[in-house]
């Protein structure tokens, strides 16, 4: 196996819980309801600050050298979006608790392929807010995302020797993208709203 093969296995296993993950409803849960561009910028800004916490501390119990300057990478950028993250959600718990390195790449993919479809939808939110600047703001977020997957899968390449290691980053993109979405299920659940239409 290599990373895109990865990538590919984990879009086609998750294909509909990623592509719920993209959807308005997703961004309606993010912010409790509150489908105002304050409630969206610091539903985005807790999202960052929660990711800065997680890389930063991969990066400090990393013994890969490699790996844990894309962890530190990963985090210096989420801090340069970050707010406050006093109720970080399930996915970041699920992050935190993911041991080794292959397994980390692997559950960085993950992270990145749900974030990507966020960010995209925060993009088309200010662009139907008729406020330019912030999308091209969150495009600029997501870009950013884009390359940590890159990097992400690069580190994948490097530091999966085995099946093992592969087996091990793959069981880790499956908790986290399956946190995520039991995440987005129970919260629209929670707020009387039917979770499996995409809109």
């Amino acid at each position: 196996m290599n990373a895109q093969e990865l990538t590919d296995a984990v879009h086609d296993a998750h294909e509909t819980p990623l592509s719920r993950l993209g959807s308005s409803k997703w961004v309606y849960a993010l912010t409790g309801g509150e489908m105002d561009a304050d409630a969206v910028d610091a539903a985005w800004t807790g999202e960052a600050r929660a990711a800065h916490d997680v890389f930063t501390a991969w990066a400090a119990d990393e013994p890969d050298a490699d790996a844990a300057a894309v962890f530190a990478g990963v985090a210096e950028t989420a801090a340069e979006h970050g707010g406050d993250a006093d109720d970080a959600r399930p996915m970041y718990g699920t992050l935190a608790d993911v041991e080794g390195t292959a397994a980390r790449a692997g559950g960085l993919l993950a992270w990145t392929l749900v974030t990507e479809k966020t960010l995209a939808q925060l993009v088309g939110f200010y662009v139907g807010d008729a406020d330019p600047s912030s999308a091209d703001t969150f495009r600029d977020r997501r870009s950013d995302v884009q390359a940590q997957r890159d990097a992400a899968e690069n580190l994948l390449d490097d530091v999966c020797d085995d099946a093992a290691d592969w087996e091990a980053a793959r069981d880790a993109a499956d908790r986290v993208v399956t946190a995520a979405y039991d995440d987005y299920v129970q919260t629209l659940e929670s707020m009387g709203i039917k979770p499996k239409n995409v809109c």
